[in-house]
């Protein structure tokens, strides 16, 4: 029986490596084109299973290479592709610029990601599930479908709320764990998040609308833990970055995998920021996930962070 249903996206990846980002209206020249499997919702499952999860994905794809592509993709990585539909609308997509320090831009299509409904939610028993992952890839009265009916099946829910949008206290309040970065903290709390403290006290704000455990990624600087009275700065692991581009999505994976595992919040934290550590020093969103082994060793030979 799968652990975690993922609601969300799935895109194919365009990627192109360029020394820097254009600026309005330049042409500059960059690396060969390459298509690599992605959208958060695919990552976020991918990342789990190859972290020991069994994990099921619900969404849709077009009807086209693309889809094509990513179902065969997850089936490869043993992702249950069973709720996932297929749509006359095109596959989504992400065009993403990859500069010499490994920061990203993206773009994205979401084609048939914004075809995804609350009709599709009602096909999956939520009772086979221990956790749902839930971002904002797909249309949010979806997201906020899925999290009520988890809600209704005493499923815990984990909103990584991405790509920054705002959000109804209702949908906030659904969420046992709520995974923002820095940029869509601030988007969701009105609050300039600039450092550790200024995330602490938005993370606080979100706690006030009904979230449970709020943990904010902070990229280098690894993550804060916000949940009844106590804040907990966990430090993530240094270094050499080739590609920012899925580590937040490690970061989730392996934090729900710990998680169901029953490790502490921290411990599921360190664990997370070791995964997003470990994704940044390879190229592409879901060829840069680690496994379980991998993420070990890592730590076992780095300590703590």
């Amino acid at each position: 029986m799968p652990d975690i249903l993922v609601v969300g996206s799935l895109n194919a990846d365009l990627v192109v490596r360029t020394p820097r980002f254009p600026q309005p209206g330049e042409t500059i020249s960059g690396e060969d084109l390459q298509v690599i499997p992605g959208g958060k919702g695919a990552n976020q499952a991918v990342a789990a299973v190859r972290l020991g999860a069994n994990v099921s994905m619900l969404g849709r794809v077009g009807r086209d290479n693309f889809g094509n592509f990513l179902l065969e993709n997850l089936d490869q990585n043993k992702v249950d592709t069973k709720l996932i539909r297929r749509d006359d609308a095109s596959t989504g997509t992400a065009i993403i610029v990859l500069d010499s320090n490994g920061q990203n831009s993206i773009v994205l299509s979401a084609g048939a990601n914004g075809k995804v409904s609350p009709s599709d939610v009602e096909h999956a028993s939520f009772s086979d599930f221990n956790l749902l992952l839930l971002q904002l890839e797909i249309p949010t009265p979806t997201v906020y479908s899925a999290a009520q009916r988890a809600k209704e099946s005493g499923v815990r829910v984990l909103l990584n709320p991405a790509p920054a949008k705002e959000l109804p206290d209702d949908l906030i309040a659904l969420a046992d764990f709520l995974i923002p970065n820095e940029t869509e903290l601030s988007l969701l709390t009105g609050t300039d998040v600039k450092d550790i403290p200024s995330a602490e006290q938005a993370a606080k704000k979100l706690r006030e609308r009904g979230a449970k455990h709020v943990i904010v990624t902070l990229g280098e600087k690894g993550a804060l833990l916000v949940t009844g009275g106590q804040t907990t700065h966990i430090n993530s692991y240094k270094v050499d970055v080739v590609d920012t581009t899925a580590a937040g999505d490690a970061f989730i994976g392996g934090f729900a995998t710990s998680v169901l595992q029953n490790k502490s919040l921290e411990e599921s934290v360190r664990f997370g920021c070791a995964c997003g550590a470990l994704t940044a020093t390879k190229f592409g969103a879901q060829p840069s996930l680690p496994t379980k082994e991998e993420v070990e060793r890592f730590m076992s030979l780095r300590g703590r962070a």
